[in-house]
């Protein structure tokens, strides 16, 4: 059974940093995209970043600059560093992991940011 476990997430002031963390266990065949997307309230889930098996990264204009994502693929990880976060980065952050097939997600680890 594939399981993915986030850590990383808290509250951290205007302008500050967190690292995000996914691991993938479990037998996945392939993996082509991991990603995060986030889920503020009130509002639909949206992608935060994606990267793909080569290494090829997308960034929405929203964290572009300010967001990288970087994976491990010997250990099926993937990361989101955020720098310079703003208020409206609060958020559930869901890991998001797509194989040959078949797609996967995380429980979600909330981000919040205070002015």
């Amino acid at each position: 059974q594939v399981q993915l476990v986030e850590s990383g997430g808290g509250l951290v002031q205007a302008g500050g940093s967190l690292r995000l963390s996914c691991a993938a266990s479990g037998r996945i065949s392939s993996i082509i995209v991991m990603a995060w997307y986030r889920q503020a309230p009130g509002k639909e889930r949206e992608l935060a970043a994606r990267i793909s098996s080569g290494g090829s990264t997308y960034y929405p204009d929203s964290v572009k600059g300010r967001f990288t994502i970087s994976r491990d693929n010997a250990k099926n990880t993937v990361y989101l560093q955020m720098n310079s976060l703003k208020p409206e980065d609060t958020a559930v952050y869901y890991c998001n992991v797509v194989g040959r097939g078949s797609e996967y997600w995380g429980q979600g680890t909330q981000v919040t940011v205070s002015s």
